[in-house]
């Protein structure tokens, strides 16, 4: 019976490739986490004031969920949300 080695380096090159195929099935079959953030949260990363972010929620230019009497917002919404203004200049 003939047998057969591989080096240390194939190895490393195999698990590599292993890891990123099983990283790339997750992210398929997963969905993606909701990184949610308070209006404190969302004020320290616009650097506005809570006025402001009472009246862009008001307007629903920044999407928001009320759970309980606490608004949450979504990093990923409100980044779009920037984005999209930035578009169309205002």
């Amino acid at each position: 019976m003939h047998a057969n080695f591989i080096t240390a380096e194939e190895l490393k090159n195999f698990k590599e490739e292993l890891l990123e195929n099983i990283q790339e099935l997750l992210d398929d079959k997963i969905p993606k986490q909701r990184n949610w953030m308070r209006s404190t949260d969302v004020m320290e990363h616009l650097k506005i004031s809570h006025s402001t972010l009472q009246g862009l929620r008001k307007n629903k230019i920044v999407p928001s969920y009320k759970v309980e009497g606490i608004y949450y917002y979504d990093r990923t919404e409100i980044d779009q949300c920037i984005e999209e203004c930035k578009l169309r200049g205002k």
